[in-house]
């Protein structure tokens, strides 16, 4: 049976509500037309489209794996907000913005995750620290740990680091295969001993089938590296990534696993 595609909906921004100056990127607080207000990041900050792919399947894989994501949606910008905005920076980042972005629901009242404060268990550590492995997501630190507390839960945001294999795409296979070596980083890597049960598990979910359809919701605008002959040649790039580190997981697993023994 065919996985269906992930159903992400497409809304218009209707205000420009203020910067988030945190990073590289300038992600900003926008309300859109359906009343909500998103977190919205753009194909014209300085990773391009690259780091919105990266969101996209970062997020959509966490979300088909259990975790908690704020929704995802596809967001379009028109260019009349470039105009009237007075700040040159976010003024040009508006301009090359314009046509499709995307944006995490905005998570109101949301704190960010303190590992001195609050502990997690060891199984959704293990979880955690599997997922950023399998996406060589090199920013899950101590000093910025990506992750909200909300309504006492725990909450997974911003992928946009991950998948850098994608920044030289002419040796994914031998990248594929390389133990991620940056997971010593990870804040919750000391709390990580259940690994191989969570391998186990997670690679029962993550079947070629559902990784196709996942980045075959990747749009076209945001395919743009010219040495493809089609958007589809690099969609599939994507997908051979995955699927072979997905079954080559003991490298990463054991990369962790290390990492572990040396720090505790």
């Amino acid at each position: 049976m065919t996985t269906q595609p992930p159903e992400l909906r497409t809304v218009n921004v209707t205000r420009y509500v203020t910067p988030l100056r945190e990073g590289g990127s300038l992600p900003a607080i926008a309300e859109a037309d359906d009343g909500f207000l998103y977190v919205l990041k753009f194909r014209g900050a300085g990773q391009g489209p690259k780091a919105l792919i990266a969101e996209l399947i970062g997020g959509e894989i966490a979300r088909k794996l259990g975790f908690r994501i704020p929704e995802l949606v596809f967001v379009n910008l028109d260019e009349a907000f470039g105009r009237t905005e007075a700040d040159e920076e976010i003024q040009d980042l508006l301009k090359f913005s314009v046509g499709l972005n995307l944006a995490l629901h905005y998570l109101s009242g949301a704190i960010t995750f303190d590992p001195t404060v609050t502990t997690v268990d060891e199984l959704l550590a293990s979880q955690i620290v599997w997922l950023d492995a399998l996406l060589t997501n090199v920013d899950r630190t101590a000093r910025n740990t990506n992750m909200l507390m909300w309504h006492k839960e725990l909450w997974l945001i911003d992928h946009g680091a991950a998948l850098y294999f994608h920044h030289s795409m002419d040796n994914w296979e031998e990248q594929s295969l390389r133990p991620f070596v940056q997971i010593k980083d990870h804040v919750l890597i000391k709390r990580a001993n259940r690994l191989e049960e969570v391998d186990t598990a997670f690679k029962a979910i993550l079947t070629p089938d559902l990784i196709s359809a996942i980045v075959s919701i990747i749009p076209d605008a945001w395919l743009t590296d010219r040495s493809f002959d089609t958007e589809d040649d690099q969609r599939q790039v994507y997908a051979k990534f995955l699927n072979n580190r997905i079954a080559n997981s003991q490298i990463f697993v054991k990369e962790a696993q290390n990492a572990r023994q040396t720090l505790i």
